[in-house]
Formats: structure tokens, C-alpha cells, sequence
């Protein structure tokens, strides 16, 4: 199992009232019907997520183009934006002295 599918398969779709779809593969080389359904889900470049509504006629449109998008609930994507947040997180900064111990002795 692939990592897109253990990704997918661990999301509870039916009970979230919002899904956020997310392109990870490109749409060059796709299908004429998976590029039209992939403009109606208004996903135009990879890694660009858009929220819709949990309905039947969204998951429709998701079951058909399944293997370009990654799907997850509410919670899921505000979980990994915490996690790139934390991890883009500014640090503080480093304090280096670049003078010798012995000249600040000698003065």
C-alpha cells in the first residue's frame, strides 16, 4: 500500500461536513473527462487544495479522479498546516563571538 492510499484510507470522508482536496500529480497526460472534472473541482496546479462540501455529487467527482487528488477532513488539514507552521517556525538566532578569549584579557 502505497502512502496516498494508507493517507486516504485513514480519513473517515462520510461523517466530515467540509473536504480539502489537494492535486499532488499532474494534470498533463490525464484524461480529456478527468481534466474537466478536475477544472469543475477548481484544481488547476499541483499541491493547490480547495475546499468543497461533503456531498454525494463532490464524492462522485473525487471517485473519478481518485488517483491525482489527496483527500482529507477539516481536522486532517488543519493538522498538517500546524505541522509545516511549526516547521517553517522562526528560531532563534545564534550568537557566535568571533574574539578571542585571551584579547578581551589583555585590554
Amino acid at each position: 500500500m502505497n502512502a496516498f492510499k494508507a493517507y486516504k484510507a485513514c480519513a473517515p470522508i462520510a461523517w466530515s461536513p467540509n473536504l480539502y482536496i489537494t492535486l499532488v500529480r499532474g494534470i498533463p497526460g490525464t484524461r480529456r473527462l478527468h481534466r474537466r472534472t478536475l477544472e469543475a473541482l477548481r484544481l488547476r496546479k499541483c499541491n493547490r487544495t480547495v475546499m468543497r462540501w461533503n456531498t454525494p455529487t463532490v464524492r462522485g467527482m473525487l471517485q473519478q479522479v481518485k488517483r491525482l487528488i489527496v483527500i482529507e477532513t477539516e481536522e486532517m488539514y488543519k493538522a498538517r498546516k500546524q505541522k509545516e507552521a511549526n516547521h517553517q517556525a522562526l528560531r532563534p538566532p545564534l550568537v557566535i563571538n568571533h574574539l578571542p578569549a585571551s584579547a578581551s584579557d589583555s585590554s
